[in-house]
């Protein structure tokens, strides 16, 4: 996907004058940068003194341990898997080469890379992953969790290979300062997890390659921060991976300034991107789960090291920590809302185990429950060892008394039944900042389950790069439980990251704890001329949801789309859909009955154009059923939805 001169133009319209400015210079100093390649400044007596405290490896529970120890075993045999795609080359990996497309990126100098085009460079997306080094940490911490030093020599002949074949300002590796911000924190940990081994400090404080890799990506991230408009998890990213490695690498002259300018803008980037309510402002959960892990890892870091941190950083990761509470399912499943990458800040486990789950047990830790929490069920490997260094605190600030469930400055309002009924609610803004690059267009859209089982879906994200067609169509309005005009979506798009023009939401009744039913109703604007408000109750007794569309302006066109999971099978006749589905090996089932005065079809993995899938992570798509109505906005009664759930 390239870029064109329209584009350019949409994306400038977006920045404010003091953005124009700044990446004005960036793209001076880039020039700049091409030929004036200055060297590490020279390292002597450099110690990293980072490390576990005693008994910190021997409180990870075993279960957890064997996981990890799993993965690290299939890794040493040269296998993983990145965004549905299953490599067997990770033996001796080639660092350019996308597994995806069998593209191979060009070398050369890094800001000329085409980096967004899949035809010069491959998925980038794939090319970046196995480069961020998470797998890495897993191997270095199977072997401090066992002393088999095969998983230390596997991670040092890896970092070696890397660090030769991708010098400063080399390649498509030194394009996102996210990357190289999530690298740091993983060179961190692997330094931290291989002490005890006797190569340790001769892989990196010991080895001038090393050292200079580490200052360079400080330098980089220093001098090109993401900023104005695209100052999201990105900057998050770069601040924590900056602030861990002046931590824990502190050994430059520009050590303690990186340091303090790095955890300054962490302070004021998580309270930017975090909403006084403690969920993340780009509507999109998984960077939630981003910054929150990105948060926490930073503080331990500097909590390691003995560097005092600002008290209102603690403050926002902790509202992070009980917003997550308050909106997960029955089964600790967050909403799936925006788009999502699979990105994770630090990765120390092993598949099978629960992200959502892992960063509540580590906020237990570190912030302690509360009354109303979801007991955490499952272990892993992080939060024993994330929490060995961070400080406890003791919060100085209110904390909610109950479980929240509407969160008015995100338009997020969480309604919850009998049978473990859960239904999210979206009257939310959209998305953050002027370009909204991870929203959808999904104003007033929801989200069902039942006892953690999908029924009505969000779809998921997909693909960013390389795919136009899909990335469309998995943020589209069509592609959400919402209703559609005019076969346009109520945001407009201007490109993959950029929203030109913005839906506006506004909640007019959120009242999900009241008694026998629980009520929302919303209203947005993004059809021009024509406003559409969306009702929505659930009545504990009958267990049943119940949703009224009403549009007030002209005639126009109308779809209205319901997203099954991929788990649901369903039998449509005219306008009642019955709806069945296992849960734990137990028949379970629902009907849906639709609006009569739409004619309504089964749509299931089709592809041009694409309606009717479900993406269960990045890069992964499977069929699904989308019930999809047609019809006209020319009665005053709405539009009337019934899900009725059985037994």
């Amino acid at each position: 996907m390239t870029m064109s001169a329209g584009w350019y133009l949409r994306r400038l319209s977006r920045m404010g004058p003091g953005e124009a400015v700044g990446r004005a210079g960036d793209a001076v100093r880039r020039r700049r940068w091409r030929s004036l390649r200055p060297d590490c400044p020279r390292v002597t007596g450099a110690r990293f003194t980072s490390v576990l405290p005693a008994g910190a490896l021997a409180a990870v529970p075993p279960d957890a341990a064997k996981r990890l120890v799993a993965e690290a075993d299939r890794l040493l045999e040269g296998h993983a898997a990145h965004f549905g795609v299953e490599r067997a080359d990770l033996s001796d990996p080639d660092w350019w080469y996308d597994p995806k497309t069998g593209r191979r990126a060009p070398r050369g100098y890094a800001f000329d890379m085409p980096y967004r085009d899949e035809d010069a460079v491959g998925d980038i997306k794939q090319i970046w992953e196995l480069s961020r080094h998470q797998y890495l940490t897993v191997l270095a911490a199977a072997y401090a969790l066992t002393g088999d030093e095969r998983y230390a020599e596997r991670t040092a002949g890896h970092l070696r290979s890397w660090w030769r074949t991708n010098p400063p300002l080399c390649g498509v590796h030194w394009v996102s300062g996210i990357e190289l911000g999530i690298r740091l924190l993983s060179w961190v940990w692997i330094r931290r997890l291989l002490e005890g081994w006797p190569g340790a400090a001769e892989l990196f404080e010991d080895n001038p390659v090393a050292v200079a890799q580490i200052w360079h990506h400080q330098r980089w991230l220093a001098a090109f921060p993401s900023r104005g408009s695209s100052a999201n998890n990105h900057v998050v990213a770069e601040a924590a991976g900056q602030s861990a490695a002046a931590c824990a690498f502190g050994w430059f002259p520009s050590s303690a300034r990186w340091r303090a300018e790095a955890l300054r803008t962490l302070e004021r980037q998580l309270r930017s991107n975090t909403f006084a309510s403690g969920l993340n402002r780009e509507s999109a959960t998984e960077y939630h789960g981003l910054v929150l892990e990105l948060g926490l890892a930073a503080v331990a870091e500097a909590d390691a090291a003995g560097v005092p941190v600002p008290a209102s950083i603690r403050r926002v990761l902790l509202r992070m920590t009980d917003a997550l509470a308050a909106v997960v399912d029955s089964r600790l499943r967050p909403p799936r809302q925006g788009d999502g990458d699979d990105g994770h800040g630090l990765v120390l486990d092993g598949p099978g185990t629960d992200r959502w789950a892992s960063l509540l047990a580590t906020g237990d830790a570190v912030f302690g429950g509360l009354a109303w929490w979801p007991a955490v069920t499952g272990t892993d490997v992080r939060t024993p060892l994330l929490g060995a260094l961070l400080r406890p605190t003791a919060p100085a600030t209110a904390r909610p008394a109950v479980r929240p469930a509407h969160f008015a400055d995100a338009g997020m309002t969480i309604l919850r039944g009998p049978g473990e009924i859960w239904c999210r609610c979206d009257g939310g803004p959209h998305g953050f900042l002027s370009i909204a690059a991870h929203a959808h267009a999904d104003a007033l859209s929801v989200e069902v389950r039942h006892d953690g089982v999908d029924v009505l879906a969000d779809p998921g994200t997909y693909c960013y790069h390389g795919q136009p067609g899909w990335r469309q169509y998995f943020r589209s309005t069509l592609g959400h439980n919402t209703l559609q005009l005019d076969g346009a979506d109520q945001s407009v798009s201007g490109g993959p990251f950029l929203w030109t023009r913005h839906a506006r939401s506004r909640v007019l009744v959120a009242d999900p704890s009241a008694e026998g039913a629980a009520r929302w109703c919303a209203e947005h604007d993004g059809y021009r001329h024509s406003v559409h408000r969306r009702r929505v109750e659930l009545t504990a007794d009958d267990r049943e949801l119940r949703m009224v569309d009403e549009v007030r302006g002209p005639r126009r066109a109308a779809r209205l789309a319901f997203h099954l999971g991929p788990a649901v099978t369903a039998e449509l006749v005219e306008n009642r859909a019955v709806l069945s589905w296992l849960r734990d090996g137990e028949d379970r089932s629902a009907v849906l009955e639709l609006p009569e005065r739409l004619t309504w079809r089964a749509h299931r993995g089709e592809t041009d154009p694409p309606l009717g899938w479900y993406s269960a992570g990045f890069g992964r798509k499977e069929p699904a059923t989308t019930l999809v109505g047609s019809g006209f906005t020319d009665s005053a009664e709405g539009f009337v939805t019934v899900l009725r759930f059985r037994g």
